[in-house]
């Protein structure tokens, strides 16, 4: 019965978001390309909503199923990167967004966090991600030139039991283009 309700519960929020009308014309599609292979994996729109946040609806396919992290890394770049004598793919789009300095991850709806900790990014059992997620801390305009990254584990919102909610390896990422 609650998985029944959760699953109601989902598809009525991206019904919802499917069909609201955003701030003015305000909207960005970045293509997401995985890490490994350079190829690319489909796009995310991203539309201000009513001056309240961003909405992130996403057309991706061929991801691991699960939930993913899902956040805005500091720089547009997201070729690979040396840290600590080993090779990060993604590397070079540096940390989650963090312009207040909190040095903490957190929910996307706390103002004592990175501004590019993400709701978790939804991928179904046949590797596509189509559910949009809302960023209540977020404007458009603050993200520009700003990487998207795709993480290869799920997200706890915390920095405890490991760093920056477990999301682990960087396996797909895309620069929003600066208007």
């Amino acid at each position: 019965m609650k998985k029944h309700s959760i699953a109601v519960l989902v598809a009525s929020v991206s019904l919802a978001l499917s069909t609201v009308t955003f701030a003015g014309d305000k909207e960005k599609t970045v293509t997401i390309n995985d890490l490994k292979t350079g190829e690319s994996i489909g796009q995310i729109t991203l539309s201000n909503y009513d001056d309240d946040g961003v909405v992130f609806s996403p057309k991706l396919a061929g991801l691991t199923p699960g939930i993913h992290g899902f956040h805005i890394h500091q720089n547009g770049d997201c070729s690979a990167a040396m840290k600590d004598g080993k090779k990060v793919l993604g590397g070079a789009a540096g940390g989650h967004y963090d312009p207040e300095k909190t040095d903490k991850h957190s929910v996307p709806w706390s103002e004592k966090g990175h501004e590019g900790d993400l709701p978790t990014l939804y991928v179904d059992i046949d590797g596509n991600a189509d559910l949009p997620v809302f960023a209540p801390e977020l404007e458009l305009e603050d993200i520009e030139g700003r990487a998207i990254m795709i993480h290869a584990n799920g997200d706890n919102y915390s920095d405890s039991p490991k760093p920056l909610g477990g999301g682990g390896e960087r396996v797909a990422c895309g620069v929003i283009a600066k208007s």
